[in-house]
């Protein structure tokens, strides 16, 4: 409660120009406005933390602590992760932690680990977790999580309930099915389950969409109890009259997606503020908490900051990290908003500001953002016209804070132009305040913050490792993996895969393809029910890729291939073009094809030489491409398709199991080497000469 009354009234000036001040008043007389939720961030949605996890533990402390630590960086105050699925999410696959009805594992992926790290910087950050897509059993064949809304909820609360007991972690939020039809049955059913398996704590967030399911809950008493936050993506800092008059607190539960540039970083600051005064949205959560996804996958570098060499150490720290400071340092989760007309609305010349107080009145914040348009255009959904200029404002404290003669001061101002230096939560002088106010003189494309809050910190690190191309050569041989552990840098964009101990000869830890049928899929990406992990450098031209191959005789699938040049992944994988050498063994057959789909078929043909364990070679040199088999060459084939580049990769022609070992990449001078130092007919020697080998 509130020691004293807050007054905050609003009083504008009609008047544009630098020489008119227009003051601000703020009156908390008529009450205040509503509970803020949070600023967040999200990780999944298409494994967008995927390299992430493999930094040198030194550089990815500092990065966690970048995104999670109070008081030292964006300070996040919700962290929403994906529950996997085995499909494609937008980026990759994350593993579902049941693949089969009969199957739980709870060491899988990387988002426990994400939240484990989240929680130990910062005990209070709230939980989130969302499905995007749903092992195949799920749907009973019918691709839809609803047909036994029962089994789906049980599948979810398995998760939420194995989050608690292999990580103590609370799970806070839940949502339904990500930007796909609600289903009020099942959300019913969600929260029946919930409330029976002792899980009351844990709210329903629905529909992650868009808020067209505020009508059905004022139709439906019990569908409208069930929900208790109303989630809409991408919104464009609007809300609807009819979700507003549900009561229930809204959120953009999805948001931003946006290349984070300093463009990116003024739509970001744009929306954390607007969403409020436009929508009467108390959270904001980022798609995607941290850029960790190799270039040429969909959004690339759409994240808070940017984390993509693992292999380096390098990563960046992007301009949204410190334009969500500007709020994240100064709140709190509880706080509330001061209602609109009265501390919340839109500056004269442009621009918007929000303040929000303490539970106990102790402290009041300020956050002012000037963002032009054409510095804070977001990637969805369109942004109307509209000016800003530069004002002159007086800001006005009365009641409980009339006697504050001071608000520390915080300012950020993006660059758009060469030579021009960025300014990035920069503490300036306290903004001295006679009888409660203050004159303060803002510019276009700007943040401030004002606050009675002396903890800002603007946290810092020495400077991370250069940057650096990707290492040639590359080897994996599985043996570093904890079981049920997905391969580092291995991107896998369908299926997914895992290190499991092989009871085969001498091939000690393995990687196994397990997806076994096609999932209740989120995108097309599945279409193909081919599976497909890419790695390295999408720019990748000439190179050579072997790798050990193992079908198996139950559950598997009908073959398997190692590719160079793959050119691309996310929901149009299935249009990968590249260079796939396909190995057939039950038919005997082997395959060349321009693309993953098997149209541009350019070479097929038999071999009866397969083993159990299969040592496939592709090297790829201009418009060349040769294969061995067991170090038996089995072809030379010009190149007919369009891709000159991409990424390496392997993967299965089908849904089923398949094992890989001991996988190695190489620049195409050694990779010729090394076909001549495994190959076993002495008459296949291979070289490279102008138009052929």
């Amino acid at each position: 409660m509130m020691k004293y009354p807050i007054i905050i009234t609003l009083s504008l000036c009609m008047l544009n120009t630098l020489a008119d001040r227009v003051t601000y008043s703020f009156d908390d007389s008529v009450g205040l406005g509503r509970h803020f939720d949070g600023i967040g961030g999200l990780s999944g949605g298409g494994a967008t933390s995927k390299l992430l996890v493999n930094y040198p533990e030194e550089q990815r402390n500092q990065i966690l602590d970048l995104l999670f630590k109070p008081n030292f960086g964006a300070s996040l105050d919700i962290l929403k992760v994906e529950i996997g699925g085995d499909a494609q999410s937008t980026d990759g696959t994350e593993a579902s932690h049941m693949h089969n009805s009969w199957d739980e594992n709870y060491e899988r992926g990387y988002e426990w680990w994400l939240m484990v790290e989240a929680k130990k910087r910062n005990p209070d950050i709230k939980l989130y977790a969302l499905p995007w897509a749903f092992p195949g059993w799920i749907g009973n064949g019918t691709r839809s999580p609803y047909t036994n809304p029962t089994q789906t909820a049980m599948y979810i609360i398995k998760w939420i309930q194995g989050a608690k007991q292999y990580y103590n972690l609370t799970i806070d939020y839940i949502g339904i099915w990500n930007e796909r039809p609600y289903d009020i049955t099942y959300i019913i059913t969600l929260r029946n389950m919930l409330d029976n398996s002792g899980l009351t704590n844990v709210r329903i967030v629905a529909p992650d969409g868009s808020w067209s399911i505020a009508s059905d809950m004022f139709k439906n008493a019990t569908l409208n109890a069930a929900i208790d936050y109303i989630g809409c993506h991408y919104p464009g800092t609007y809300s609807t009259k009819q979700a507003v008059n549900t009561g229930k607190q809204l959120w953009a539960s999805e948001d931003y997606s946006t290349f984070n540039d300093n463009v990116g970083g003024g739509c970001w600051a744009r929306i954390l503020n607007q969403n409020y005064v436009n929508g009467n949205m108390t959270s904001t959560i980022s798609w995607n908490l941290i850029a960790s996804y190799y270039m040429n996958l969909p959004f690339y570098r759409d994240g808070l900051m940017t984390a993509v060499e693992p292999w380096s150490g390098n990563y960046i720290i992007e301009s949204p990290i410190w334009l969500t400071a500007h709020t994240t340092q100064f709140t709190s989760v509880g706080w509330k908003y001061l209602r609109h007309g009265s501390g919340v609305g839109k500056l004269n010349g442009g621009g918007s500001y929000v303040a929000l107080i303490s539970p106990d009145g102790k402290d009041f914040t300020i956050v002012i953002e000037t963002f032009s348009h054409d510095h804070s255009i977001c990637i969805r959904p369109p942004l109307p016209k509209y000016t800003v200029s530069p004002q002159q404002i007086m800001i006005d404290l009365k009641g409980s804070f009339a006697g504050v003669t001071q608000l520390n001061t915080w300012y950020s101002k993006p660059s758009y132009s060469t030579g021009v230096e960025d300014i990035f939560f920069l503490k300036k002088a306290p903004l001295a305040l006679t009888n409660g106010q203050g004159q303060l003189d803002i510019g276009v494309d700007e943040v401030w913050t004002l606050t009675t809050i002396n903890t800002g910190v603007k946290g810092s690190f020495p400077p991370p490792p250069a940057s650096a191309e990707f290492p040639l050569p590359y080897s994996d041989d599985f043996e570093s993996y904890m079981d049920s552990q997905e391969p580092s840098n291995l991107a896998q964009q369908t299926g997914s895969y895992e290190v499991f101990n092989s009871t085969s000869g001498d091939h000690g830890k393995i990687m196994r393809q397990v997806v076994t049928e096609q999932p209740v899929s989120w995108c097309s990406a599945e279409k193909l029910n081919v599976s497909l992990s890419v790695i390295g450098d999408p720019q990748w031209a000439d190179l050579y890729i072997e790798c050990d191959v193992r079908i198996g005789n139950v559950n598997n699938t009908d073959g398997a291939f190692i590719a160079a040049r793959v050119t691309q992944g996310g929901c149009q994988t299935f249009e990968a073009e590249g260079v796939y050498f396909f190995i057939f063994p039950s038919t005997n057959t082997i395959k060349l094809s321009n693309d993953l789909a098997q149209t541009q078929v350019v070479f097929t043909g038999s071999f009866t030489g397969f083993k159990e364990w299969n040592k496939l070679s592709l090297a790829v040199h201009a418009k060349l491409a040769t294969a061995m088999i067991n170090g038996e060459k089995v072809f030379t084939q010009n190149l007919t398709g369009k891709a000159n580049e991409g990424f390496a990769g392997l993967g299965t022609s089908s849904f089923g199991l398949a094992d890989f070992d001991n996988l190695a990449i190489m620049n195409i001078d050694d990779g010729l080497k090394r076909m001549e130092e495994i190959r076993v007919k002495k008459d296949t020697k291979l070289y490279f000469k102008p138009g052929k080998f």
